[in-house]
């Protein structure tokens, strides 16, 4: 008779990658290369149209 198969216990959850997500999401502003990016299509914009 076989003995019977032991249980895999699973590794207990981090706690601070919960902590770390959430830091995560709490940005809502532009970053200065998406602002740099706007800068600069408004201006080729506005020189094309003169």
């Amino acid at each position: 008779m076989k003995p019977p198969l032991k249980r895999r216990v699973p590794k207990p959850r981090n706690p601070f990658v919960a902590l770390a997500i959430a830091r995560k999401a709490g940005e809502h502003e532009k970053t200065a290369r998406a602002k740099r990016q706007a800068e600069k299509r408004a201006l080729k914009k506005r020189l094309d149209e003169q």
